[in-house]
């Protein structure tokens, strides 16, 4: 990914409940899998295949690093680059923007869920 430059496509599940679950302060694989199971976290399972593969395509595209924070030699901890925030934010914009459609065509309540 270019700096600078937002994805044109939605991010996959597994990217934002990585990103989102990352917004938060640095964390290790584990952690991120259990924020990620979390309806708040989107309410996904990654498995640890996904997760890694993510965090490895993630890590080249400049959107999280490895912290260097080690509590254990097995652990690493990844957090969020700069670009990583500005890609986690254009989303949140593009979902909160279908979300406000979605509830001027009257298909969700009006200012909250239920």
């Amino acid at each position: 990914m270019v700096t600078g430059i937002a994805p044109a496509a939605p991010l996959t599940p597994a990217v934002f409940a990585i990103l989102l679950s990352l917004a938060e302060g640095e964390k290790h694989g584990y952690h991120i899998m259990k924020d990620a199971r979390a309806p708040h976290g989107g309410g996904i399972r990654l498995g640890p295949g996904t997760l890694y593969g993510s965090l490895d395509r993630m890590m080249r595209d400049g959107l999280v690093e490895e912290s260097g924070i080690s509590d254990d030699e097995r652990r690493r901890y990844y957090r969020l680059t700069s670009q990583g925030h500005a890609v986690l934010g254009v989303e949140l914009d593009r979902l909160d923007a279908a979300i406000s459609s979605a509830r001027s065509l009257g298909l969700l309540p009006q200012g909250g869920r239920g």
